[in-house]
């Protein structure tokens, strides 16, 4: 069966990208589904350690992380708050709201994660980050979240747009969920970014 580390979230696409991730290092993902107070700040790495100090006694190790799309044009705007913007101005409104804020603004953005890994008692982070721009419009079916309109640098479309296997390989999640996967082979210091 294999070494199992269980990730905290109720978000089924982020379950199904860690199980992918960090099957390639040989281990398992259970769900623990947990709702998490979440303390008021600009700060993913903050608002990772209250999720890990919520579940600090549970054993073996426990995986939650946290994400945003940040704005430069928008003063880093949605940041932090991404999940709760996305909920309001994604899904059927197409992200309108957020997309006609962007007219004349820059259209560069950063997607960063902060995963944040418990194992004996310890807490270790790892950042990962992709930047790029937001579309024009949202593109594309696949994935969740800010997907159709985020374009990874260096490609043209959108993370909706690509395979499974293809976002994991340019995303925020797949690069701090890398090292966490590293960190699981051979456990010492956090390589965060």
């Amino acid at each position: 069966m294999g070494p199992r580390v269980r990730f905290a979230s109720r978000n089924p696409g982020k379950l199904r990208e860690v199980r992918e991730i960090l099957a390639a290092f040989g281990w398992g993902v259970d769900p623990l589904p947990t709702r998490f107070v979440e303390p008021q700040t600009d700060n993913l790495r903050a608002v990772v350690r209250a999720k890990l100090a919520v579940l600090r006694d549970l054993s073996g190790p426990v995986l939650v992380e946290d994400s945003g799309l940040f704005l430069p044009g928008l003063g880093g705007f949605p940041g932090v708050y991404s999940a709760y913007i996305a909920e309001i101005w994604g899904g059927p409104k197409g992200f309108r709201p957020l997309l006609r804020a962007l007219e004349g603004a820059p259209r560069t953005a950063i997607f960063r994660t902060v995963a944040g890994l418990t194992v004996d008692g310890r807490d270790h982070l790892f950042v990962g980050e992709s930047r790029g721009t937001v579309a024009r419009l949202p593109r594309g079916s696949g994935g969740f979240g800010y997907d159709p309109i985020f374009i990874p640098e260096g490609q043209r479309r959108t993370f909706a747009q690509m395979s499974p296997e293809e976002k994991n390989r340019f995303s925020h999640r797949g690069r701090a969920l890398r090292k966490v996967g590293r960190f699981l082979l051979r456990p010492g210091p956090a390589d965060a970014a």
